[in-house]
Formats: structure tokens, sequence, C-alpha cells
């Protein structure tokens, strides 16, 4: 098992190969501000078939995944965060900045691990400690390298790249195992799957709404695709999904948020999924690249797929406690 993870973490991110110097503004390597990008209508319709391919299997194993929950979610939560750990380092690694990797990858690993060991209880001091010795061993590494392999960033981009990718990621697993979830099992499922939907219509809204209208950029310099008619398209979209579920789904589990508790949930979700994705727009283009990596067949990499996920979660998370439902 170590073998495979450490083959699939070496492999995840060719950034780690390039040590070209980073792209300036006019570089042919990144797009222009205001292009459209286009691509033809067969390459898009490949792209596409490679994307529902891989997503309808993918949906599959996650519901099944949440629906076990325990140690199971925990620990492929666990692979992710390190997978979306290495891609953060990659960036980093482009520019001439070398983090410390293997301690990252386990600080990354015990995120969800941990959010779900102190499931039930009300002490985190446990955790606090680990964490606390955790930075320590990254400090002390950090200044046994020497100031010339840049130690207060490297200690930044180490510590940086766990809570981004797998920290936030880790809000599942509180969601999903919530002080409820013993005597409620489907009802925790079930909410850990709205901001899922929310997230995913969205992005598939705004993308289709970018598409058919075009307009404005949202923001040009990060993410030239990204259009106000495609956000206004994914606000309406995460709204109406979350209203949707609630009443499809949530009622059906006997887990009733009123129509203002989804309104506020479906917003708050929207607004989120769309500044999480800019932002990682702004990580890659900082790096002068177009994916994290290509190890999810038509998604590109792990922050790729779950940029938008990383905002919601911990906001939607914090509404249901404030909701009293997790």
């Amino acid at each position: 098992m170590a073998a495979r993870l450490h083959g699939a973490v070496r492999h995840a991110g060719p950034l780690a190969r390039r040590h070209a110097p980073r792209p300036v503004p006019g570089d042919p390597r990144l797009p222009a501000a205001g292009s459209a990008l286009r691509q033809s209508p067969r390459v898009i319709s490949r792209n596409l078939l490679v994307r529902v391919a891989f997503a309808v299997p993918a949906i599959a194993a996650a519901l099944l995944l949440l629906r076990l929950g325990g140690w199971a979610l925990a620990g492929v939560l666990a692979v992710l965060g390190v997978l979306g750990t290495r891609e953060v380092y990659d960036f980093a690694r482009v520019q001439g900045i070398e983090p410390l990797e293997w301690i990252g990858f386990i600080g990354a690993a015990l995120c969800p691990l941990a959010t779900y060991w102190v499931k039930g209880y009300a002490e985190w001091e446990p955790v606090v400690y680990v964490g606390a010795v955790w930075l320590l061993v990254v400090l002390v590494v950090a200044a046994a390298r020497g100031p010339e392999r840049r130690p207060l960033t490297a200690v930044a981009v180490t510590v940086f790249g766990g809570l981004y990718a797998s920290a936030l990621l880790s809000f599942i697993v509180a969601i999903r195992h919530g002080p409820h979830s013993d005597a409620h099992p489907r009802g925790s499922v079930a909410l850990v799957v709205l901001p899922l939907v929310v997230t995913w219509i969205c992005d598939t809204c705004a993308m289709a709404g970018g598409a058919l209208v075009g307009g404005p950029k949202l923001a040009p310099v990060l993410s030239p695709r990204k259009t106000w008619a495609g956000a206004v398209a994914g606000l309406v979209g995460g709204l109406l999904a979350a209203l949707a579920y609630g009443a499809l789904v949530l009622d059906r589990v006997a887990l009733r948020l009123g129509m203002w508790q989804l309104v506020t949930v479906g917003v708050v979700g929207v607004v989120a999924a769309q500044v999480g994705d800019v932002a990682e727009s702004l990580l890659k283009r900082e790096a002068g690249v177009k994916d994290s990596s290509s190890l999810i067949p038509g998604h590109g990499g792990v922050l790729d797929r779950l940029d938008s996920l990383y905002f919601v979660l911990p906001l939607t998370a914090a509404l249901f406690r404030l909701f009293g439902v997790a």
C-alpha cells in the first residue's frame, strides 16, 4: 500500500520536473487575458466524453464511501489530501521553492484521520499537541537546511499545502460524523452531499452560461474563461439545486431545513465555490500552468476538481452547526 501511494504521489504532478523560469506576462504558454480559448467541437466532445466516463463511476464510489464513513472515508480523504498537497508543492517547486515534502505529506494525511479520531470528543487537546510537534519538526528541519534554501518560504509553503489541500477537505468527515450522526446516519450523509451538489451544479451552470452568453470577464487576468454571465448562471443553478435538494432529499430523511436556511446554504455555497475556483486559478497563474496535474482523466488534478469545495465545505459546516442539524 505504501509503495502504491508513493508511486501515485510521485507521478501525480508533472510540474515537479519543470525547472524553467516562471513565465512572465506575454509568455506564449499563458493565454491572453481576454482570449476566448476556443476549441474545436470534436475536441470539446471528446473531452466531455472522457469527463463523463470518469465522473459517473467516481460519483457512485463517492456515495458508497460517504455511506460507509468511518476510517474508510477518512483514509480516502487522507490520500486525496496528500495528492492535493503534492500539487501545491509542485507549484512552489516550479518557482525554485523547496517545501519539506514528506513532512508535509504526513501532516496532510493526519488532518482527516485526526478529524475522525476525535469525533464525539469534546477535547481536541491531543490533536493540538500533535499539530504543535509537527510544526516544530517543520521548523527544525527547515532551519537545518540553511538560509540559502529559503527556510521561511519553505515552511510557509509546507504548512499552507497541507492546510489548503487536506485540512479544508476534512470538513467532509466533520459533517458526516457530527454530534447527530450516530442517531441519524442517513441524515448526516444527506448533509454532506448538499454542498457537493450545490458546488457541482454551480460549476456546471457557470460553465454553460459562460459558453452560451459570453460577455464581460469575471477575472480576466486570473481566469480568462470565467464571465459574469457564467457567475450569475452558477448562482441561479446552485440556489435552485439547494432548494430542490431540500425538498427531494432532506425531507425524505426527516431532516428539515427551512427555505431561508436552504437559500443561505445555496448563496454562501455558490459564492464560496466561485471564489475557491478563482483562488486556485491564482496559484496556477503564478506557477504558469493550465492544470494542477494530469492525474484525473478529463479533469486535470486533484486541486482542479476540488478547488471549489475547499472553500464551500468549512462554511457550510459552520452553517449546519448554526442551524443545529450537524
